[in-house]
């Protein structure tokens, strides 16, 4: 009854407060035609990180996990003409849905996606002297979200925005003897986060079309 309960709202707020999406129908069209997990962030979900992105005014979004490429469409809309997002994806077959999906969108002049273990591509992406992000997205793999937080630090400035979403795990994250791998790295995300004073964080509970889960939302202090 709760899951009915939760789908309901969600297409209530996404009929009366986003309307149709034809592009973004299409991204998950392609999606299931190339049978990528259905792990997409929700259509609500999706336009709260757009208008995370726009109150921040950012012009330059770092997302690590990208599958294909759903969330990214969501945020560079966010960005102006001239804005940056770069987006890392470990799987070739993703990140290849998700550049077709960008292009239909119109947005492949802004849109860099790099393939590859994202723990190595940030490597690279400091190697190469990359400038500070406003606004970094963090939805790959759990396990590494502690990893992912630390290169998030790296490439933040004073105002910076850092989301990672998927930290409830079904309420699992409050279970300190779970082995989960996922949990384990969710709930040391949000410890790290919590402990960190560069940071300001809190984490929000969620429940809808994909069932309970949750974001941690943080901006880097001045």
């Amino acid at each position: 009854m709760n899951q009915e309960i939760w789908t309901a709202v969600d297409v209530f707020v996404t009929d009366t407060m986003i309307g149709p999406d034809e592009v973004q129908q299409e991204t998950l069209r392609r999606n299931a035609a190339e049978n990528l997990p259905a792990i997409d962030v929700a259509p609500n979900q999706g336009k709260l990180l757009y208008l995370l992105a726009k109150i921040r005014n950012a012009r330059r979004i770092l997302e690590i996990g990208t599958l294909g490429g759903y969330s990214t469409i969501w945020l560079a809309r966010a960005l102006p003409p001239e804005g940056r997002l770069v987006t890392l994806e470990f799987s070739e077959l993703h990140a290849s849905v998700a550049a077709a999906n960008v292009a239909h969108a119109g947005f492949a002049d802004r849109v860099e996606i790099r393939i590859g273990p994202a723990l190595e591509s940030l490597v690279e992406l400091a190697g190469e002297g990359e400038e500070a992000f406003d606004l970094i997205f963090l939805d790959a793999d759990k396990p590494n979200n502690p990893h992912y937080f630390e290169w998030a630090m790296r490439f933040s400035r004073p105002g910076t925005v850092i989301v990672g979403d998927n930290v409830v795990r079904d309420g699992e994250v409050a279970n300190p003897d779970s082995t989960d791998e996922r949990v384990v790295g969710s709930r040391r995300l949000l410890e790290l986060m919590g402990s960190d004073d560069r940071i300001e964080s809190t984490a929000l509970q969620t429940v809808g079309v994909k069932g309970y889960d949750g974001f941690a939302i943080g901006m880097v202090k001045g």
